[in-house]
């Protein structure tokens, strides 16, 4: 009994010890340090508002608050669009993980659920009324990027969406090839940066193809860009117009912390 009585006293003593404020504090200073993560944005005020398939557009003014909160892989990066009267176009709830993650080659994989909110005229008890309604769509994407060099990366881009109202678009299929030429020098403080795209889009039975390119200057340590953009139907059946274009003015912010 004493022999049992003198185990369990000193296993005690050993679990009081490795529980102790001096246990911790070893862990504390083992040198371990809790991974980054970011929060990261773009706002932006344009006179036409462009959808992330850039053959669709609002028409009209609008305001973006496209957002990025996460780790190294994981992500959440919703996207809020709004026309200038406040009324709300699309949420975009993205969530992304880069599956390959180097200095030359990213291989990422997203999904999200999608709200479009637009005017509709519906009968109501019988009687034809204008109601404000959201379509709900449901996408996943695969997105992947080679960097030849810091200032030209090249990479493909392939987008399916699904729907799920009555009426609208069941099947959307976005395909592109993406150039990104960055940091070029305008002057000594300026740079540009151009990103060129051919895309094909599939939606239910039509399809076509177009090319766009966006222009964004930026100013060394600035944060507030002004960019461009155009998009050129080449040959397509679906509904929209030939081109597209706006001009943006951008505020871009980014913030990392860790927990201490």
């Amino acid at each position: 009994m004493n022999l049992f009585l003198k185990k369990i006293s000193t296993g005690a003593l050993f679990l009081f010890l490795s529980l102790s404020p001096r246990g911790y504090s070893q862990s504390a200073d083992s040198g371990q340090k809790s991974p980054e993560r970011h929060f990261n944005g773009t706002i932006t005020a344009t006179n036409n508002g462009i959808s992330i398939i850039p053959a669709f557009t609002l028409g009209r003014p609008a305001v973006f608050f496209d957002l990025s909160v996460g780790g190294e892989r994981l992500s959440f990066d919703p996207m809020f669009r709004f026309g200038m009267n406040g009324k709300p176009w699309t949420f975009v709830l993205w969530w992304r993980y880069k599956l390959i993650k180097d200095k030359k080659y990213t291989l990422s994989a997203g999904a999200h659920p999608a709200f479009l909110f637009q005017d509709k005229e519906v009968i109501v008890d019988g009687e034809l009324k204008k109601m404000f309604i959201a379509n709900r769509y449901l996408a996943a994407e695969i997105n992947q990027m080679y960097k030849f060099s810091d200032k030209f990366s090249m990479g493909i881009y392939y987008l399916h969406g699904t729907g799920f109202n009555p009426t609208g678009p069941k099947n959307t299929d976005y395909l592109a090839l993406n150039l990104v030429l960055s940091n070029l020098r305008v002057g000594e403080n300026y740079s540009l940066k151009i990103n060129p795209q051919l895309f094909f889009l599939s939606v239910d039975k039509n399809s076509g193809t177009y090319l766009n390119s966006s222009f964004t200057l930026s100013k060394d340590k600035f944060p507030i860009a002004f960019q461009t953009f155009f998009n050129q139907k080449i040959k397509s059946s679906v509904a929209g117009d030939d081109l597209v274009w706006n001009v943006s003015l951008l505020y871009n912010f980014s913030n990392t912390y860790s927990k201490r």
